[in-house]
């Protein structure tokens, strides 16, 4: 019966593409020609930050940034670049309420992050301040942190972290400035005493939608550290390069 459902459905409102809107067979998918035009982070990356490199290194696989500035987070990785062809894609997803398209972008991010995933103990999103969580209606970041628990398995936490004070929109803004914007603007919650118990000495694998300089990330991950996290890895849809 809810095969019959689903197929009546379909013929109804035929699934369409998530990012042109043509005919596609099946939901939350692209089309091929929107699917050729993501450019996905595959192999050679930095092992640390995940940042992609044009030819694989000689020796360690680390960027000059990293050596020279190590981040506070243990590794990332991100599943596309962030550009033309995936930008209106993630803004649909994060403004428009496309949130079906959550499950293709969950496969995303675990082919990107099977290492992080396979050898995490929990899953945690980065968390949007109360106000902005009104307006919006959902955080992004913890829609694909439970999409991904579902395919992983990996148990998601989403209300042990704190956004405190609502922070200005970090577009525009540069490295220097995006770090300041964050700074001090998260925190465990009070009444989380059993939840921080939980990640003392584990694992922790924290999403969010965009990667851009890390400043979000690394203010996050300070919190967790400080809780007693003993491994922060990042895992984030998109990253711009």
């Amino acid at each position: 019966m809810a095969v019959l459902a689903h197929r009546l459905l379909d013929l109804l409102l035929p699934p369409r593409c998530g990012r042109c809107g043509v005919d596609v067979p099946t939901d939350a998918a692209l089309c091929l020609d929107c699917w050729r035009a993501v450019t996905f982070i595959a192999d050679p990356l930095c092992e640390v930050c995940g940042i992609p490199f044009e030819i694989r290194p000689f020796g360690r696989a680390v960027c000059g940034d990293c050596l020279a500035r190590p981040p506070v987070f243990d590794r990332a990785r991100a599943a596309v670049v962030y550009d033309d062809a995936t930008r209106s894609l993630i803004l649909a997803f994060k403004h428009a309420d496309r949130l079906t398209l959550a499950p293709l972008f969950a496969a995303w991010m675990r082919g990107a992050g099977a290492d992080l995933l396979e050898q995490a103990d929990v899953i945690v999103p980065v968390p949007l301040h109360r106000w902005r969580l009104l307006s919006r209606r959902y955080n992004q970041a913890a829609v694909l942190a439970h999409a991904l628990g579902r395919l992983s398995g990996v148990n998601v936490v989403d209300s042990l972290l704190l956004r405190t004070r609502q922070t200005p929109s970090q577009g525009r803004k540069s490295a220097s400035q995006r770090t300041l914007n964050v700074r001090g603007a998260f925190a465990l919650r009070n009444n989380c005493g059993g939840m921080a118990e939980a990640i003392k000495g584990r694992r922790v694998v924290l999403v969010d939608d965009v990667f851009t300089t890390g400043a979000t990330v690394s203010a996050c991950t300070r919190v967790l550290r400080r809780s007693g996290a003993r491994a922060v890895d990042v895992l984030t849809l998109a990253r711009v390069t």
